[in-house]
């Protein structure tokens, strides 16, 4: 009989341990489940807010990057107007010059033609003189008289004329 006692069902005891478990999952959830539950939330709470701001923070890196890039283009955009508007007032500059540089060379080449022509002219002059008097020592001693300056001069007039009608 001592043996049926342990291996039966009392019922006062049954009642006992069933109110006993639903006081402990009513302990367990009140100060276990609920507060792991509240801890959890809380996470995804936070967890929801750093992905919010994580995909805020990537579509205004994303604007920034666009704004990076278009002020990249307009930059290069103006470097390369700057670049061609150099390079035609280089060419500009150089046109300029060269045209100033043959301008110059013209007027040297007509100043050099006209100091050419007035050397030409005074050496012609100066022969013109030296060979007036030597055709009048000439003249002289073949008409075995002294010739006046009027003569003189029509001498060495008709003498010129003949030596520019040789050249």
């Amino acid at each position: 009989m001592a043996t049926q006692g342990l291996v039966g069902i009392v019922p006062w005891t049954l009642i006992a341990q069933i109110c006993n478990l639903f006081i402990q999952l009513w302990l367990i959830k009140k100060f276990l489940l609920t507060p792991i539950r509240n801890i959890l939330k809380q996470r995804q709470e936070m967890t929801d807010a750093k992905i919010n701001e994580a995909e805020a923070a990537k579509t205004e890196a994303q604007a920034i990057k666009a704004e990076y890039e278009q002020n990249m283009k307009e930059a290069k955009e103006k470097a390369n107007e700057i670049l061609a508007s150099a390079q035609k007032n280089a060419n500009n500059q150089a046109e300029e010059i060269l045209h100033e540089a043959s301008q110059q060379a013209a007027q040297m080449k007509a100043k050099a033609e006209k100091d050419i022509a007035q050397e030409k002219k005074k050496a012609v002059n100066e022969l013109k003189d030296e060979i007036g008097d030597i055709a009048m020592e000439i003249a002289g001693k073949v008409i075995d008289r002294e010739v006046n300056e009027a003569d003189h001069e029509k001498l060495i007039d008709d003498f010129i004329s003949n030596i520019g009608n040789e050249s």
